[in-house]
């Protein structure tokens, strides 16, 4: 469960955006999405490599 510590007088707006920013960090929204389908670890193991792969060109280019 998410708690967040609203303060005397603090806007609500600013409580909905600490609740959002703890909700993203928490990761539940990437986990919930990776789980309604099944994807073989095959997949998966390409997926990986594919981004290590683009991350490393990326990192080239900028040198």
């Amino acid at each position: 469960m998410i708690i967040v510590q609203v303060k005397e007088g603090e806007p609500i707006e600013k409580a909905l955006k600490k609740f959002k920013r703890k909700f993203e960090k928490t990761g539940i929204v990437r986990e919930l999405r990776s789980r309604q389908a099944f994807e073989k670890p095959s997949v998966t193991n390409r997926k990986k490599m594919m981004k290590a792969v683009y991350v490393q060109h990326l990192r080239a280019t900028e040198e």
